[in-house]
């Protein structure tokens, strides 16, 4: 995090470097990714492969130059053959790197830096207009988020299992330090919530810890609520409840006009924990989203495992953001 603010050059954080600079530090961009890396002129990738989450590298622009620093000689080079690759620890990389920029002009990137902050502003105020339009029924999931990043704690630790509550999550949700989100990796391997959860309370004793399920995901591993009760372990579990697999739903409907698959029924996930031994909190409308919050919170604290069952309503907000 230090060489990065040395560097001074805008970072986009993917995965489990989310939290590195903080909640809200100057350097790092959270929007328009695509479009900055088309314009830019120089692209380093720290550990990041070019993989389907850079459109296997097109998202960069042609005449950029590109350097990779990787421990894998696989992902350095995989489908964008890069103009340097630095065969080696990405974070020990950024660190001899700034120590050899110590006499670099930072300045001179100061109108990208604010050209791509301006952008994001941007973004956010449209974010927040959309998070306080009224969903047809049910909680607006981006509200939701905004919500639970209001309540977390400054030493909170995020784990993510779920694909369309938990992508949303990621536009709203500003992990307070490193090594404080946990998500399912570039495969989307759903089901590692509640082991996650269990692992970042053992290993991040007295901190706040904040498992967001999909409702789909959340069926992989929800009988590690009984896990927690017998352990003393109490983590916040929100289950953003839709009633299916929206990621695929949102294009699979449009696509082929058949939703087969991707209905579930809008189960009562908070009894489920209550019969396994936790806590089960229940949510249908927003205005009632902080005091159930706050409740979950202090049904933590006095260690006892928390599932909150959020009934979600219906939301445009990333249509057209799976390609098939």
């Amino acid at each position: 995090a230090a060489a990065v603010a040395a560097l001074g050059v805008p970072v986009y954080l993917a995965s489990g470097a989310r939290g590195l600079l903080g909640p809200a530090s100057g350097l790092q961009v959270r929007h328009h990714r695509r479009k900055a890396l088309r314009e830019a002129d120089l692209v380093l990738l720290a550990g990041v492969p070019a993989d389907f989450r850079l459109d296997y590298g097109r998202q960069i622009g042609r005449r950029a130059a590109v350097v990779a620093a990787n421990l894998s000689q696989q992902e350095m080079r995989l489908n964008r053959k890069p103009d340097l690759a630095a065969w080696s620890h990405p974070g020990l990389f950024l660190v001899e790197l700034a120590r050899a920029a110590e006499r670099a002009d930072r300045g001179r990137w100061s109108a990208w830096r604010e050209a791509l902050a301006a952008r994001d502003a941007v973004r956010d105020d449209e974010i927040a207009r959309m998070a306080a339009e009224p969903a047809d029924a049910g909680v607006d999931p981006l509200a939701l988020c905004r919500e639970i990043d209001r309540a977390m704690a400054d030493d909170a630790v995020l784990v993510a299992d779920g694909g369309d509550f938990v992508a949303t999550a990621s536009y709203t949700l500003r992990p307070r330090a490193p090594l404080a989100w946990l998500d399912p990796g570039p495969f989307g391997t759903l089901g590692v919530g509640g082991g996650f959860a269990l692992a970042a309370c053992l290993a991040r004793p007295g901190r706040e810890v904040w498992l967001l399920w999909g409702d789909g995901s959340a069926a992989f591993s929800l009988a590690e609520i009984d896990t927690c009760a017998r352990h003393g372990l109490a983590p916040i579990c929100v289950v953003g409840n839709d009633a299916g697999w929206m990621q695929i739903a949102r294009e699979q409907v449009e696509v082929l006009g058949d939703a087969v698959g991707t209905e579930l029924a809008a189960t009562d996930y908070h009894r489920v924990a209550e019969g396994y031994g936790g806590a089960g909190l229940e949510v249908e409308r927003i205005e009632d989203v902080p005091a159930v919050l706050a409740e979950a919170k202090r049904l933590a604290a006095a260690g006892r495992p928390v599932v909150v069952n959020a009934r979600l309503g219906k939301t445009e907000f990333r249509k057209g953001s799976i390609s098939m």
